[in-house]
């Protein structure tokens, strides 16, 4: 049993590896747009809908709900990120009843491009609500000596963040095979489906520190726009 699947090699080809991470990752996406096309192709606003069509509304409600519950002003803006998110982590763990699954989030690499994800979303979602003097200014402040302090706070989230989800898929990973070769039928079943309720906490998890990190930069500018606002009141500009 490999315990990583950057180790298992599906296809080779002139030195050109096809991992079971790479492989693995393509197959969720490809599960997720499919999936995502039927269910959204017949959708109805009658009053009889389908159950794919509540269980999609649902989904969907529920994400929006925790965003907006985090302190986002327009929950729609961070829906389909933080939606994506969620979904792609949930579904690589959750298809690990399947036989001869490996989950890619079990590989650091793909928990990494994850991170970078996030490290990129959150400059970016800023700079395009306040601007990107607004955003740079928040790395200086409240002196500038604070400079290489947030730019290292920045990668170390980043790199909590993949640590964390890598962590705690790999190591479901490990203890499974450990038991499988000292009781290979009672216990791995029962960590099994405890494998399947962690990959959904991490995920839940994963989405909502995102979300918490592009909240709270966009709360820092707007408080320091509001400070701002309210100086020059005081100044009677």
């Amino acid at each position: 049993m490999e315990i990583s699947p950057d180790a298992t090699v599906l296809y080779e080809w002139r030195g050109l590896r096809l991992t079971a991470t790479v492989a693995y990752t393509w197959l969720v996406m490809a599960l997720l747009v499919l999936g995502s096309w039927a269910v959204t192709a017949r959708l109805s606003r009658g009053e009889r809908v389908s159950r794919w069509q509540v269980a999609l509304e649902v989904i969907v409600s529920t994400i929006r709900d925790q965003i907006a519950e985090v302190g986002a002003e327009t929950p729609d803006r961070y829906l389909p990120f933080i939606g994506t998110l969620f979904l792609f982590i949930a579904t690589a763990n959750v298809l690990t009843i399947v036989p001869g699954y490996q989950p890619p989030t079990g590989s650091l690499s793909t928990t990494a491009a994850l991170a970078i994800c996030v490290l990129i979303a959150v400059p970016l979602f800023s700079i395009a609500r306040r601007g990107l003097g607004g955003y740079l200014k928040t790395y200086v402040r409240p002196t500038p000596l604070m400079l290489p302090f947030n730019i290292i706070s920045e990668a170390s989230r980043t790199l909590a963040l993949a640590i964390r989800l890598y962590g705690n898929v790999m190591s479901g990973t490990v203890i499974v095979g450990i038991l499988i070769s000292v009781a290979p039928f009672f216990f791995p079943v029962l960590l099994q489906l405890l494998g399947l309720l962690t990959g959904l906490v991490q995920a839940y998890i994963f989405a909502i520190l995102a979300m918490v990190y592009i909240a709270s930069a966009s709360r820092t500018r707007r408080g320091a726009a509001g400070t701002g606002a309210a100086e020059r009141n005081d100044r009677g500009d």
